[in-house]
């Protein structure tokens, strides 16, 4: 019999890094095996990325981390690797030097990718998890870099940007008190900030007016565990959830009248993201006002699921 084909895909975020490792289907129009699915907080923009640099903790943090990755791709007999990385590389002056280095070190070739790029990938792979229908929807994606946004249908993308303003610089920029508190001064500045930045979104959700949200990974994922009530492993989520609107209101107002010990108590909250979410809660209550959705769904699939998408259409 042949060799079993295994590829592995490596999506290298700025706030987590995530593998995926499935064995290819034989047969063309086969759907592949799964084998391993997990991802690893390395916060890569962390003490830097407002800086336009990779700071010496998450560089080391990013190395050791694919040398996990690394051993756990021999085990399952791996043999071929893709795996991208978006807006920390893209952006950081020493992201050259650490793609060389993962290259001499581990023997992977990561692919830098245009924020434009990250976003229609980011489309094919929630549209294996979400019916989108033929309607309308907003895809948002916030990473801890960058954010993108994307209106699409399930047949179709009818615009899509990538903003370079995530998490992780949000929180640089409207959130440097120690304590995790986030003042009602500080929200309402981080919402000017959009009003000011984010105006090709105000004009094509005014023109394509989509009818709902879906949120990919991330903080989606972490909001539609505090709907739950508890933390989920990655293998535990489901490909898609209804994020009821009252939820996410209840878990913002929840998030923004604690500080940052408070919020750790919160069920479902990842530590990883507490301080994180209370930012990008602002800039999903802030989307929710521009559009008037009340539709939101969360959709665990995302860049990695929208490459092997590709991947396997081209065969």
């Amino acid at each position: 019999m042949p060799t079993p084909r295994r590829l592995a895909l490596i999506d290298m975020g700025t706030n987590t890094f995530h593998l995926l490792i499935v064995e290819l289907p034989a047969a063309p129009g086969q759907s592949p095996r799964e084998l391993l699915r997990t991802k690893a907080g390395v916060r890569l923009g962390e003490g830097g990325i407002s800086k336009g640099e990779i700071a010496p903790a998450p560089y080391a943090r990013a190395l050791h981390t694919l040398a996990g990755f690394k051993e756990e791709m021999e085990l399952h007999g791996v043999t071929q690797v893709r795996a991208t990385a978006t807006s920390a590389m893209r952006v950081a002056r020493n992201g050259p030097a650490l793609v060389r280095e993962i290259a001499d070190q581990f023997g992977i070739e990561v692919e830098v990718i245009a924020g434009g790029r990250e976003a229609e990938l980011i489309w094919k792979g929630v549209r294996q998890a979400v019916p989108l229908g033929p309607q309308r929807q907003l895809i948002m994606d916030i990473g801890g870099g960058s954010v993108e946004f994307i209106i699409a249908n399930d047949h179709e993308i009818f615009w899509k940007q990538s903003f370079e303003l995530g998490a992780q610089r949000l929180l640089d920029q409207f959130f440097p008190d120690p304590s995790g508190v986030l003042p009602a001064a500080a929200v309402a500045a981080e919402q000017a900030y959009f009003d000011t930045v984010l105006g090709p979104l105000v004009a094509a959700v005014n023109e394509l007016k989509p009818v709902g949200l879906v949120g990919a990974s991330g903080s989606f994922d972490s909001l539609a565990d505090m709907q739950l009530g508890r933390l989920r492993t990655e293998k535990e989520l489901p490909p898609r959830t209804e994020l009821a609107l009252s939820s996410f209101q209840h878990s913002y107002a929840q998030m923004l009248s604690r500080d940052h010990a408070q919020r750790l108590e919160l069920p479902g909250i990842l530590p990883m993201r507490a301080d994180m979410l209370v930012v990008a809660a602002v800039l999903i209550d802030w989307v929710l006002g521009i559009s008037g959705i009340t539709q939101i769904q969360t959709s665990a699939f995302a860049l990695k699921e929208g490459l092997l998408a590709e991947m396997l259409e081209a065969k």
